[in-house]
């Protein structure tokens, strides 16, 4: 099943012609600054900001920066935290918690309006929650016992093959731009190696433009990563690294010099895994901070690898956006294709720490108008505007971006100021963002693909079947399953986020799929997932499932090796 062409803007319901059109939508005020975002159910994001003067308010009067946003109202609850969330990372394990991972050392000014406590070796546990609303869906922290090695702040968390998390790099405190205090190791949770950190060779090489690097499970259990312009592959089993080719022309996407990558969407029988990496600056990481400014053109290459022995030896093949980011976030969507969206044209990440900055930004021109990627176009015709939407928000450093189990896009966040900002008008720079919006698909407004009897677990290697009512006109001569992870946004990246397609039949009735599980728990990390059926231009709201056993981590191989 190959990933279809863009979405049509037009399509015919019964006689009348529909303008159905992708759209910006306006959803409300999010309480906090959104700057990271993680779906924790059908009907609930948890967001979190940095404990600093949030509107948002806990029931006993304290300033909130978790908030639990209701996509069903468009509400948001405050979520009472004891450590600071500030650039955290985080993921699901196998057993469906969510674990936040990492932070800042808040501020004395800000412990005054907070009492948040060092959230740099934190752990926070979302159990899976059941209220629709959220009702008493709380954070579980021990800062005490549970906690990380080491202290990491802007660290990558990736779940792998057995269900737990893999931590991946950061820094140990704040320094002004580079990563000049690493934290050149990985670590797990639960512990693994008596809860000894491993050393990182990759990283050390990677620095000082190494912060949140790009991580990826691959479909035969090894780590993919990407750092500065470095990349490589992590055997977890075995704790080697095996270098890969370099991006070309001195691309770089991690952390401060923020582009973004995606794995591309896996499908049967083979699974070849693919990256992408996007944006980002090719400036030299030697350039002394005080040269740098926040005009510096962000770059517009794209560069894609095939991680096969063929695909390796060709190395990375270029492409380019419309306009360079800095920035951008990617998103992939149940039919392939991934939507490139946020970002500045200009600049750097990171607030107030360069030479020359807009306000407290260190980026300028935001980037309103998104980008669609289609993966099985040729070369030169996968990056396409048609149809997109402008909005009128900016969504730089500290914003959020996520696929929701509706199948819009949820926007939220960006803050590229020290706390909550109001800029005023005429002055150089960008407020703190509160507002939420959505990016509605076209098929949003029409008549879609319901899907029924989905069972709660599924088992790898295994064949299910699911009702579907599929409405009069929706062809059916394409049929692709996809199951996902949504990931957790976190400053232009989205670690464990994967889209597996599935064999399906249809009934000859038209009323029922037969889908085929993944082989095993390393083509599809055991863990929750979503199941979207699209059907030619059309796609099913997303059915939320336990792959796996839904047992405590680390689980044991499930399914048939490959």
């Amino acid at each position: 099943m190959l990933p279809l062409g863009p979405l049509a803007c037009l399509l015919l319901t019964g006689a009348t012609a529909h303008a159905a059109q992708w759209k910006f939508v306006d959803k409300g005020n999010a309480g906090i600054v959104g700057l990271e975002a993680i779906v924790v159910s059908p009907t609930l994001v948890l967001m979190f900001d940095r404990a600093t003067n949030d509107p948002l308010h806990t029931a006993d009067g304290k300033v909130a920066w978790g908030s639990l946003w209701n996509l069903e109202t468009n509400e948001p609850t405050a979520v009472k935290l004891l450590s600071d969330s500030f650039c955290a990372s985080g993921s699901m394990l196998s057993n469906g918690t969510m674990v936040s991972v990492g932070g800042n050392i808040p501020a004395a000014a800000d412990v005054n309006q907070t009492g948040a406590y060092d959230g740099r070796m934190a752990l926070r546990l979302f159990g899976p929650c059941a209220d629709p609303a959220g009702a008493n869906c709380t954070i579980f922290e021990d800062l005490d016992h549970l906690t990380l090695a080491e202290t990491r702040w802007y660290t990558s968390a990736l779940r792998i093959f057995d269900g737990s998390l893999m931590i991946v790099g950061g820094i140990h405190e704040s320094t002004p731009f580079y990563n000049t205090d690493p934290v050149n190791s990985f670590e797990f949770f639960p512990k693994k190696d008596g809860g000894v950190p491993r050393p990182s060779a990759f990283l050390e090489r990677s620095l000082p433009v190494n912060l949140f690097p790009r991580v990826f499970a691959l479909p035969d259990g090894k780590v993919f990563m990407l750092a500065n312009n470095l990349s490589m592959i992590y055997d977890v089993e075995t704790d080697t690294e095996q270098p890969l080719p370099d991006l070309p022309n001195g691309q770089r996407v991690s952390n401060p010099f923020d582009g973004t990558a995606q794995l591309l969407p896996l499908s049967p029988p083979d699974f070849i895994p693919e990256i992408l990496a996007c944006g980002g600056s090719t400036m030299s990481d030697q350039t002394p901070v005080e040269e740098l400014s926040s005009q510096d053109p962000a770059t517009t290459q794209c560069s894609r690898i095939a991680l096969s022995p063929e695909g390796i030896a060709k190395g990375w093949e270029v492409d380019h956006m419309p306009e360079g980011r800095m920035m951008p976030e990617m998103i992939p969507l149940p039919n392939g294709q991934i939507m490139i969206i946020n970002g500045a044209g200009t600049g750097y990440a990171a607030v107030a720490s360069i030479g020359v900055t807009t306000g407290n930004s260190n980026a300028d021109h935001p980037v309103f108008t998104p980008v669609l990627y289609t993966p099985s176009a040729p070369l030169g015709k996968r990056m396409s505007k048609l149809g997109m939407p402008t909005t009128n928000i900016a969504r730089l450093y500290h914003s959020t971006v996520t696929l929701t189990p509706q199948g819009n896009i949820l926007l939220a966040g960006s803050n590229p100021n020290g706390n909550l900002t109001v800029v005023p008008a005429g002055q150089p720079g960008f407020s703190s963002e509160l507002r939420v919006e959505t990016l509605d698909p076209p098929f949003m407004e029409l008549p879609r693909p319901v899907l029924s009897n989905v069972p709660s677990k599924i088992s790898f290697n295994q064949k299910f079947t699911i009702g579907i009512d599929i409405p009069a006109g929706v062809s059916t001569s394409s049929i692709q399953v996809a199951l996902m992870d949504l990931g957790f946004s976190t400053h232009a990246f989205h670690p464990s986020a994967r889209v597996v397609f599935m064999d399906a039949k249809l009934s000859a009735n038209k009323k029922s799929l037969t889908i085929t599980a993944p082989p095993n728990n390393r083509v599809y990390p055991p863990g929750p997932a979503y199941v979207f059926v699209t059907l030619g231009d059309t796609t099913s709201v997303g059915a939320h499932v336990m792959v796996g056993s839904g047992a405590n981590p680390p689980v044991p191989d499930q399914g048939v090796r490959l």
